[in-house]
């Protein structure tokens, strides 16, 4: 498969990339946020898992927040930042089903992963090229 570009238009614009950066970086701080209270991990972490059915072990939650962690480094670094995506997106749909199960409230809690993970690829999208061929929603006939 091939694909036609024309040279004469950058394929990502400098609004496009700063827009996918802003959105990135809020991913990455958001992430860095959620890891790091699971690291300590605050009464209310564990309190909240118990109330989601997990076990309110201090020790799972830090297993949560080192893998969110390593999600939000992988997908921090450009060379790896699609791997993140990728690793992220199955560390929400995880979350997802989660509150599906316990019933959660649907635009606040249970579509709230579906929010991160769209934002996080919508950075991706924004800033490379390579993302937009992975994921056409435009198709271009020449």
């Amino acid at each position: 498969m091939s694909y036609a570009v024309d040279s004469s238009v950058p394929s990502v614009t400098r609004a496009q990339r700063v827009a996918g950066m802003i959105l990135s970086g809020l991913i990455v701080a958001f992430l860095v946020f959620d890891g790091a209270i699971k690291l300590v991990p605050l009464p209310v972490v564990t309190e909240t898992m118990a109330g989601l059915g997990y076990s309110a072990d201090p020790a799972l939650a830090r297993l949560l927040g080192v893998i969110t962690l390593g999600c939000a480094i992988l997908y921090a670094i450009p060379r790896t930042s699609v791997l993140g995506a990728i690793l992220l997106t199955g560390l929400l749909g995880g979350a997802i089903a989660t509150h599906l199960r316990v019933g959660s409230p649907i635009f606040s809690h249970l579509l709230f992963g579906v929010y991160v993970g769209v934002m996080a690829w919508g950075g991706l999208y924004l800033r490379y090229e390579a993302v937009r061929k992975m994921i056409p929603f435009f198709q271009r006939s020449f």
